[in-house]
């Protein structure tokens, strides 16, 4: 596959100007409700297709069959990654109207880590063939792992990430409007929305070690991988917003997730020495394990309507009074006292 430079810098010009694009539409912080989460869900799917469609008339059938095994792949595991923001928008009790901007700013993040674990992997590809029997083994292994663990969930009160972070650096207890750093009595600290943008950040990496090697089991070629990654990241603020109230209801989704992983793992291996299995046929697999298991969740499930995760009867941060946000100083203002008005968590 011959991707000119020109192509890349267009994809990724493209990519910048529609974050931009969203920023700009999202810059007044505000509650973002279901029809208007469903209308970005909308304009993102449909990207990520048109996009897939002008692969497939651009460089054929089997590379437009690739990058959408591969974005289905992606997108698909994408929606565990949505569920696990909400627990720790839970847990933190993070009002609703903040919650896009940590989610913009942990997108952003996203596309640079996964652009980098991208370029690696396609190093090691090109440079170690024997590491595909490494990732095909790592694919099996999560696959098992989530059938077994379908049940648990992540334990935010109980993350080292966050225990570090509160250890290392100075922090205040309430919530500043969409501030992540605030200035009071001259010393910085960190707001619990730094703290929540740190752990959505380390759960996407977490997620893209299984979701990248996933991808690079149906296609070899990293403009497809890349670009897949990116059309399904970018509607994740959207579709979190779409169906966080509705974790509930799919109850079977990680196992289908799980069996996605050991499909590509299988397909993976028996690549390497044994048999090529079609893209069409990859496609097909994964298209109808994700379409059972969340048919058969719904079903299960149906008469539930929207409910919101549970938070904690004592939240562990608060937002801020107005006498609080009025003590804070201009972040990069000149120093005042030396001693922040209450103390930062440790």
């Amino acid at each position: 596959m011959d991707v000119p430079f020109w192509i890349w810098s267009a994809v990724l010009a493209f990519i910048v100007v529609m974050l931009a694009f969203d920023l700009f539409a999202h810059r007044r912080a505000h509650v973002i409700g279901v029809r208007e989460a469903a209308a970005w869900s909308g304009v993102w799917v449909a990207l990520g297709i048109a996009f897939g469609v002008l692969v497939w008339l651009v460089w054929g059938a089997e590379f437009g069959q690739q990058y959408f095994a591969g974005y289905l792949i992606e997108k698909s595991l994408a929606v565990d990654n949505v569920f696990v923001w909400a627990i720790i928008f839970s847990y933190f009790a993070v009002p609703r109207e903040f919650q896009h901007r940590v989610l913009f700013l942990g997108v952003l993040g996203a596309l640079v880590f996964r652009g980098v674990f991208i370029a690696a992997g396609a190093v090691l590809i090109q440079n170690f063939s024997w590491i595909l029997y490494v990732f095909a083994a790592f694919l099996l292994y999560t696959g098992y792992r989530m059938i077994r663990q379908r049940n648990e969930h992540l334990d935010p009160e109980n993350s080292p990430v966050l225990r570090a972070f509160r250890r290392f650096v100075p922090m205040t207890e309430v919530y500043h409007g969409q501030k992540l750093i605030v200035r009071r009595r001259g010393v910085l600290l960190a707001t619990p929305l730094l703290a929540v943008l740190v752990l959505v950040e380390v759960t996407d990496v977490v997620f893209a070690v299984d979701s990248i090697p996933a991808i690079f089991a149906v296609t070899d070629e990293v403009f497809l991988v890349f670009t897949a990654n990116a059309f399904a990241i970018l509607g994740l603020r959207a579709m979190y917003f779409l169906l966080a109230d509705l974790i509930h209801r799919f109850i079977y989704l990680k196992i289908g997730l799980a069996l996605v992983l050991i499909w590509v793992g299988i397909k993976m291996l028996l690549k390497i020495d044994v048999l090529y299995i079609p893209t069409s046929i990859s496609l097909a697999v994964v298209a109808t394990i994700i379409a059972v298991s969340i048919v058969a969740s719904l079903r299960a499930t149906r008469g539930q309507g929207r409910q919101a995760l549970p938070t904690p009867s004592a939240p562990p941060f608060r937002v801020a009074t107005d006498e609080e946000n009025a003590a804070l100083e201009p972040l990069f203002g000149s120093r005042g006292l030396s001693t922040p008005s209450d103390p930062p968590s440790r």
